[in-house]
């Protein structure tokens, strides 16, 4: 699959990939803003932020306007936040390509944030923030980023806390924009069936006027752990939620390739080891699952289930005789095949369309990866890892000392659980 990258005089960046068999095109623009760029007292406005740019510019004085303006070209449109990103996206029929350049760069440069419209959405931030606390399965995703991280960003939750939202104002999102949305942090991929040359002049001409100042940083992660740890988020449930994990690594590391094969073999699919000790053997859970979180700076490794409350400290004993099972003895050849050619497949599921492959090379870019990977590149990178390798990274992470144990559930007392977190 082929791209073209193009680096403006500003430092913005583009991202080109053609798809001559697609009849669709997205249109995305990424910049480095997330919650990992906040201060503690403005936690939570990368993603506020992120509503706002949706509610009016000069050109479109409101949100309606856009909504018509979108819904008009029979496009698909939405904006996302994490924790070192933000994306705003329209996808489309190619022949409405120029149409969603021109929408998706005025919502990202011009945005007015009409004080009207920010205290109606402020309402509507602190429901979502009511919705996630009704759902476990999300919720212990906080606890766990809290529990290995405190009090610094990548320890506080993207939307931010209620009484931060409630708390901002006009200029505040006025000088983060100013701050943070610039041209060196900036990455506009279009894929789909779509003219290079054409689509990369009219980008240079939408973003003239970028801001051309300096890139927010991101304030570095201290990673302080010695032993086993446990956060528990009581909530009357019927059914606990849970995640054990470790500390890893950021998403440069050379050895990404090898956790992500442990992580198949381990909760990846419904012949993983996890989902048939979990699910078929001991009809403990319904979902259970591995995965790795690669940030710029740091990284975590994971399984993640939900459970019965009566069985919670089997389920915990469940999953820790598997951590040690994978370090004590090499993955079998015909496992890391299956393994390997689950990776493979499931990847290239997820590139059928033009939106998955913007965000494929996009992020890729805007990260700052050492070098955009085609698909065919992670394929030999997948197929040269070795048993070896892989039974040396899972006794390198999966130790006691970085082990982390968060839940949402009817407990209280975080001490019951620290004797059955042991690997040796």
């Amino acid at each position: 699959m082929n791209f073209t990258k193009t680096t403006l005089k500003n430092g913005l960046r583009i991202i080109t990939v053609p798809m001559k068999d697609n009849a669709t095109v997205t249109v995305m623009s990424l910049v480095e803003a997330g919650s990992n760029y906040e201060t503690k007292d403005k936690n939570g406005i990368s993603h506020f932020l992120e509503h706002m740019c949706f509610k009016g510019t000069e050109k479109r004085p409101s949100s309606s306007i856009i909504n018509i303006e979108l819904d008009s070209l029979g496009s698909q449109s939405n904006a996302f936040t994490g924790n070192e990103y933000t994306g705003y996206w329209a996808k489309a029929h190619y022949s409405k390509t120029e149409k969603l350049l021109d929408i998706v760069s005025d919502i990202y440069l011009n945005s007015k944030f009409p004080e009207g419209e920010l205290e109606k959405e402020k309402g509507v931030i602190i429901e979502e923030i009511n919705m996630y606390e009704d759902l476990p399965r999300a919720k212990v995703g906080e606890i766990f980023e809290e529990l290995l991280y405190g009090d610094q960003p990548a320890g506080r939750p993207i939307i931010g806390p209620k009484e931060n939202i409630r708390k901002m104002t006009r200029e505040d999102f006025v000088k983060y924009h100013k701050d943070h949305y610039v041209a060196k942090a900036t990455t506009v991929v279009v894929a789909g069936k779509i003219n290079e040359k054409k689509i990369i002049a009219e980008i240079k001409k939408l973003f003239d006027k970028v801001s051309s100042g300096k890139k927010g940083k991101i304030e570095k992660v201290v990673e302080i752990q010695k032993k086993p740890q446990v956060k528990l988020f009581f909530k009357e449930t019927d059914q606990t939620h849970l995640i054990i994990g470790f500390r890893a690594f950021d998403r440069y590391d050379k050895r990404n390739t090898a956790l992500s094969l442990l992580s198949i073999v381990l909760g990846g699919g419904m012949s993983s080891r996890l989902f048939q000790k979990m699910r078929e053997e001991l009809g403990i859970c319904y979902y259970v699952r591995s995965m790795k979180s690669m940030y710029t700076t740091h990284g975590t490794f994971s399984v993640c289930a939900g459970v019965s409350n009566t069985r919670v400290k089997e389920a915990i004993e469940g999953i820790m005789e598997e951590f040690k099972n994978i370090s004590k003895e090499l993955i079998p050849e015909t496992e890391l095949r299956k393994a390997k050619d689950y990776l493979v497949g499931t990847m290239y599921l997820g590139l059928e369309s033009s939106d998955s492959l913007a965000d494929f090379y996009g992020f890729q870019e805007l990260l700052h990866d050492k070098k955009i990977q085609t698909p065919e590149d992670l394929v030999l990178k997948i197929e040269k890892i070795t048993a070896k390798e892989i039974q040396k990274l899972a006794i390198e992470i999966l130790k006691n000392e970085g082990l982390n144990l968060a839940m949402v559930g009817p407990f209280k007392d975080e001490k019951e659980f620290i004797p059955l977190l042991k690997l040796k």
